[in-house]
């Protein structure tokens, strides 16, 4: 896993030697402060990390002043429900229906059945990717034509995996922007449906954000939290981007945890993220 890590921060790491180019036992708070910037980390919560460092900075302050971003993060508990039922959120593009083949071969390799559900029905490429996945994994779908009620498919997926004795439902969704309201109407819907279908699903709603649009990508978030309450955050791209930082900024600004990183185009290109392994791959590029 470390070295999936070292793959994902490539970038960052590269961009970290061009301020640091030979490795120290301790840096200056300005050199902190440089490499965070050139990470993507947003400039108020740099201030409040370099605050309580000495002007010179060794390696254990400086993990200990990371780590503590992730401090009251509490990733929610998969309680036995079965079906399992989770629903795929995040703007065209952030990588929505490749992160849904990853996870689906994730619970194919712990020994769990799964079933997918086309509800982007706004788009028929978005139907059209997400069945070829399933062909690929060989897993059932429910998919329905373009522009079709996506509740529909969420109660029928939900229903098909009670019938069938399935572990695992992962359900897609749209990706229009976040600022369209009809988006905020459907996915409302969606979640009710599913709790009718199901009660108390969806029982996991997953972010995914593209790394490489960094902290940028902090509103969109904020605006679909808002919406329909975020449970975890998966971030895609991350190998293709130097703003590998922009990891502390969302976790600081939204509270909600890092759930897995994908590293790259494969279904089994899926790592689950973790804190201290994260921190340690950025700061073996700074120290000794």
């Amino acid at each position: 896993m470390f070295n999936l890590f070292k793959k994902v921060l490539q970038k960052t790491n590269n961009a970290i030697k061009e301020i640091v180019p030979k490795k120290q036992q301790n840096i200056s708070k300005d050199e902190f402060e440089e490499i965070l910037l050139e990470s993507d980390v947003n400039y108020e919560l740099i201030e409040i990390i370099l605050a309580g460092l000495p002007a010179k900075i060794t390696r254990e302050r400086a993990f200990n002043a990371l780590l503590y971003i992730f401090k009251d993060l509490k990733e929610s508990e998969n309680e036995p429900h079965k079906p399992f039922v989770e629903m795929i959120i995040g703007v065209n593009g952030a990588g929505k229906t490749t992160t849904i083949s990853k996870l689906a071969y994730k619970y194919q390799q712990e020994g769990k059945s799964v079933i997918l559900g086309a509800g982007d029905t706004f788009r028929a490429a978005a139907i059209e990717q997400l069945s070829r996945w399933a062909t690929k994994l060989s897993i059932p779908i429910v998919s329905t034509q373009q522009g079709h009620d996506p509740s529909a498919v969420v109660f029928d997926t939900i229903a098909s995996a009670k019938s069938k004795n399935i572990d695992n439902v992962i359900i897609d969704t749209a990706g229009r922007l976040h600022t369209q309201t009809n988006l905020s109407h459907e996915l409302k819907k969606m979640t009710r449906i599913a709790n009718k279908a199901l009660p108390h699903a969806p029982h996991r709603k997953l972010l995914i954000l593209d790394g490489t649009q960094g902290s940028s990508s902090i509103n969109q978030a904020k605006a679909f939290n808002e919406i329909i309450g975020i449970d975890g955050i998966i971030i895609t791209k991350l190998d293709g981007t130097a703003k590998g930082g922009s990891i502390f900024s969302i976790v600081n600004e939204l509270k909600l945890p890092i759930l897995y990183i994908g590293t790259g185009e494969q279904p089994s290109d899926l790592i689950k993220f973790n804190a201290t392994e994260y921190i340690n791959t950025i700061l073996d590029q700074i120290y000794i």
